[in-house]
């Protein structure tokens, strides 16, 4: 099934009659005459702060399980979507974001620069306003969860770490603000790997991003708990993989980070062609993930659809509805 939509990802939205359109490292934005926001999620996956592939149904899969997130945290704190028009396709609110990315981190994980399993290998042991100590081994669970928050980059920059003493002195944000949205991130974080421990799975670690709603109401925007933004394990093997000094299951991009690190520096070299064999087998850890959390099959396209030519009629529909153009 997942073969034969390899030549039919969504890679990009060709809708020429969105307003101020914004083409994000996934995601295409435009504007509605009421002053909300339309997102489309693409199927391109996106690492080392570059485009490297697309994976079949990815963006379904971020679009649909961020719906059952949102809907499992409403109670912790708002969130920014209106309505789902489309498998592919969010009606949000509009909001000034915050200038901060947030990543909660309950284990020494990842392989970004930005990651603190990389800058503790590096020496590195004072880390976002926290310290490590010495002897931690890879993948370790941290004794409680913690914020590393980073600076949002434009494409084609690097995030850069920062701590919360910097954000507040430094006037990123004010402290106030600060205090809030790293509450929410916390209550979030924790809500997120209860149900995941639910569904056999570890939620190591996730970004989150905030913004002001018109009213001034802080709320939490972009996408939550997708295997996009979150890095998930396999929970009943975890404990043998760390004992062994093997990697944990990983059921994210982060298969598709190690085929690259293990062949090119991916800050400085061409990323190569990404195998079909790994793009599949990407989708079904998308896949596998939605269907594990939320306890549904995933609903595959009729047929031979193709997602951005629906993608496309879905968005001229909305436009004759005057909530695009």
């Amino acid at each position: 099934m997942i073969k034969d939509f390899l030549d039919k990802t969504i890679k990009d939205i060709d809708f020429v009659e969105g307003v101020n359109p914004y083409i994000g490292k996934v995601r295409h934005c435009y504007d509605t005459p009421d002053g909300n926001k339309i997102l489309v999620t693409s199927d391109r996956l996106t690492a080392f702060d570059r485009q490297i592939t697309s994976i079949p149904f990815k963006g379904q899969v971020l679009t649909q399980l961020s719906r059952f997130w949102f809907e499992q945290t409403k109670d912790i704190c708002p969130n920014h979507v209106i309505d789902y028009p489309d498998p592919n396709i969010m009606v949000c609110k509009d909001l000034k974001m915050l200038p901060v990315e947030l990543v909660v981190r309950g284990y020494l994980a990842g392989s970004t620069g930005t990651s603190v399993l990389t800058m503790y290998k590096q020496g590195k042991r004072d880390m976002y306003g926290a310290t490590f100590p010495d002897g931690m081994a890879d993948n370790q669970k941290l004794e409680t969860p913690i914020i590393t928050p980073t600076t949002k980059a434009a494409t084609g920059d690097h995030d850069a770490p920062l701590s919360a003493q910097q954000i507040v002195e430094e006037g990123i944000l004010p402290a106030d603000v600060w205090e809030q949205v790293s509450e929410y991130a916390l209550a979030l974080f924790a809500r997120g790997q209860e149900i995941a421990g639910r569904a056999g799975l570890i939620l190591a670690d996730t970004k989150y991003e905030f913004g002001f709603d018109k009213n001034g109401v802080l709320t939490l925007g972009d996408e939550i708990h997708t295997p996009d933004s979150s890095r998930y394990w396999m929970a009943d093997s975890y404990e043998e993989r760390i004992k062994a000094g093997e990697e944990p299951q990983t059921l994210d991009k982060d298969q598709v980070r190690r085929w690259v690190v293990a062949r090119v520096d991916p800050y400085k070299d061409d990323i190569p062609d990404i195998p079909d064999e790994l793009r599949i087998a990407t989708a079904e850890i998308y896949i596998g993930v939605y269907e594990k959390l939320t306890g549904q099959k995933f609903e595959f396209p009729e047929g031979s659809e193709n997602s951005e030519s629906r993608v496309l009629k879905t968005l001229e529909e909305l436009s004759k509805v005057n909530k695009v153009a």
